[in-house]
């Protein structure tokens, strides 16, 4: 087509010009720190979620480090409008991750408030979490849980103020009896993924996993 011609698609990384249906050259994506965990098992993810939440299984795609491919991936999908980016990395986590019986009943992503999703012009989640309940045949549900406050992105405030977040989600319909896998961008505090866990346990007799595209050191 003259658009590939003319812009054609080039590495998110180092700027080499790429297939189209790419999102990073060889080069790079052997550069990238994929995790390697094991989703039924024991890993760093997991056991940093079990100080903060009751949980049944943790996987991490990525390792999100400074200067890092990883780092320049989800920048772009977040303030670039790149949200397509979400359908790649769900094709990643689908080479990684194999339910098997203990299947999560429903796939959650983290909402953002009204008015920054307008603002974005998007929730960068949405298309990474559809993309996965079409691979894996399970049900999605963006609008179970709700942000009611406008605040600051996690990475921009201190501790003390992320540690005096309260009654920042809310569940917007009764949900029990099920599997809920959380799903974020990326793992910094677990601030956000507890307060949103503890609302879902708290709604009946639920259990939560959870699912990030990258975790910080």
């Amino acid at each position: 087509m003259i658009l590939d011609v003319t812009f054609p698609n080039r590495c998110i990384s180092c700027s080499r010009i790429i297939d189209g249906k790419l999102l990073v050259c060889n080069l790079c994506l052997a550069q990238i720190r994929f995790s390697h965990f094991d989703y039924h098992g024991e890993n760093i993810l997991k056991e940093r979620c079990k100080l903060l939440f009751p949980i049944e299984n943790a996987y991490a795609l990525m390792e999100f480090e400074k200067e890092s491919v990883s780092r320049k991936i989800i920048h772009q999908l977040k303030y670039q409008s790149r949200e397509k980016i979400g359908k790649i990395l769900a094709e990643w986590t689908h080479e990684r991750i194999e339910f098997n019986h203990e299947k999560p009943d429903i796939l959650a992503s983290v909402p953002l408030h009204p008015k920054k999703q307008r603002k974005r012009g998007y929730n960068q989640l949405h298309v990474y979490t559809e993309t996965l309940a079409e691979f894996y045949n399970i049900p999605y549900q963006h609008d179970l849980l709700k942000r009611n406050h406008y605040s600051k992105a996690q990475a921009l405030k201190n501790k003390k103020h992320r540690l005096e977040s309260q009654n920042t989600f809310s569940i917007t319909r009764s949900v029990s009896n099920q599997h809920i896998l959380l799903i974020d961008d990326v793992f910094t505090t677990g601030n956000t993924l507890s307060m949103i866990a503890w609302e879902i346990l708290k709604a009946g007799n639920n259990k939560v996993s959870v699912l990030v595209m990258a975790m910080d050191e």
